[in-house]
C-alpha cells in the first residue's frame, strides 16, 4: 500500500463516488441501505481506518474498501424478522443465492469492472470472479421471469430492449413513447417490471410516468435508463435503486433486469 495526500484522496474518492452509492443501492435494493454502506466505506477511508490502496486504480480502491466493510457486515442490510411485503420476498431470495454471487456480477455488469477488477476488488482470484458472476446468471435467469413494460422515444433502442428482455425469456406488454401512452399501457396490460428512459417524447418525464403508474397500480421493479446517470446520483433527493448508463451494454440490460426482478425493487424518484 502507498500513501497519497489527503485532497488527493478526497478528490478521487469524490469523482468515483456516484457510482459506489450506485452500486450500493443496486447491492442492498434500498437507498437508504445502500448509501449507509457508501458513507460507511469514506468515513473510514478519510479516518484512516480503512485500507485505500493507492497503487490501485481510485475506483478499484474505493470499491474494495466498501467490499472489505460489506463483507464484515454479513450483508445485505436488512431486518429478516421484520421486514414485509417485497423486501421480505428479497430477503427470502437472497438466503437461497450462493454466497458472493450478486456482488460479482453487479460489479462486472453494472460497473464494468473486468473479472480481475472484480476478484481485487472482492479479494479472491480472477477464476473465482469469473465463476461467480456465471453462478449469477445461471441462478437469477432461473428464480425469475415475467412481463415488462418499456418506456423509451427512441425506437431503435426500444427495439433492442424488447429483444435483450425476450430473449432472456420475458414479455414486453407494449412500448410507451410518452408519459401518457405509458400510463395508459399501464392501465391496459400490467406489468411485473418498467424498465425506462428519463427523457420522453415531448419533452415527457419517464420518472413521473412510473411514479403514476406505481401510485395507480402498486409497487413493482423499477430501472432507468439515462445518459447522464451523475445528474441523479447527488444524494440530495430520492434516487432509483437501479440505474443504467447509456450506452448500455447487453450484457448490462440483462444484469439490471435480473437483479431487479430478483430483489423486487421499487424505489425511484419524486422529480
Amino acid at each position: 500500500m502507498t500513501s497519497q495526500p489527503g485532497e488527493l484522496i478526497a478528490s478521487q474518492i469524490g469523482a468515483n463516488l456516484p457510482y459506489l452509492r450506485r452500486y450500493a443501492r443496486a447491492l442492498t435494493g434500498s437507498q437508504s441501505s445502500g448509501d449507509k454502506y457508501a458513507l460507511a466505506a469514506l468515513e473510514a477511508i478519510l479516518a484512516g481506518e480503512a485500507e485505500y490502496d493507492s497503487s490501485l486504480s481510485p475506483k478499484v480502491a474505493l470499491f474494495r474498501v466498501f467490499h472489505a466493510i460489506w463483507a464484515s457486515s454479513g450483508g445485505p442490510a436488512g431486518d429478516y424478522e421484520t421486514d414485509t411485503g417485497l423486501a421480505a420476498k428479497a430477503q427470502k431470495h437472497l438466503r437461497q443465492l450462493t454466497p458472493n454471487t450478486r456482488e460479482a456480477l453487479l460489479l462486472h455488469t453494472i460497473e464494468d469492472f473486468s473479472a480481475a477488477d472484480t476478484g481485487t476488488i472482492m479479494e479472491v482470484s480472477e477464476s473465482e470472479a469469473s465463476e461467480l458472476i456465471s453462478i449469477a446468471y445461471d441462478e437469477m435467469s432461473r428464480s425469475t421471469a415475467g412481463n415488462i413494460m418499456i418506456i423509451e422515444d427512441e425506437a431503435i433502442i426500444a427495439m433492442d430492449l424488447e429483444a435483450i428482455v425476450t430473449g432472456m425469456g420475458h414479455s414486453v406488454t407494449g412500448i410507451a413513447r410518452t408519459e401518457a401512452r405509458a400510463k395508459d399501457l399501464a392501465a391496459d396490460a400490467p406489468a411485473d417490471l418498467i424498465l425506462s428512459d428519463i427523457q420522453l417524447a415531448d419533452n415527457s418525464s419517464g420518472i413521473d410516468a412510473v411514479n403514476g403508474i406505481l401510485a395507480e397500480h402498486g409497487d413493482r421493479p423499477v430501472i432507468f435508463i439515462t445518459a447522464y446517470p451523475e445528474r441523479l446520483l447527488t444524494g440530495e433527493g430520492p434516487e432509483p435503486a437501479f440505474l443504467i448508463s447509456k450506452p448500455y451494454t447487453e450484457e448490462q440490460v440483462r444484469s439490471a433486469v435480473s437483479q431487479a426482478m430478483f430483489f423486487s425493487s421499487t424505489e425511484t424518484l419524486k422529480a
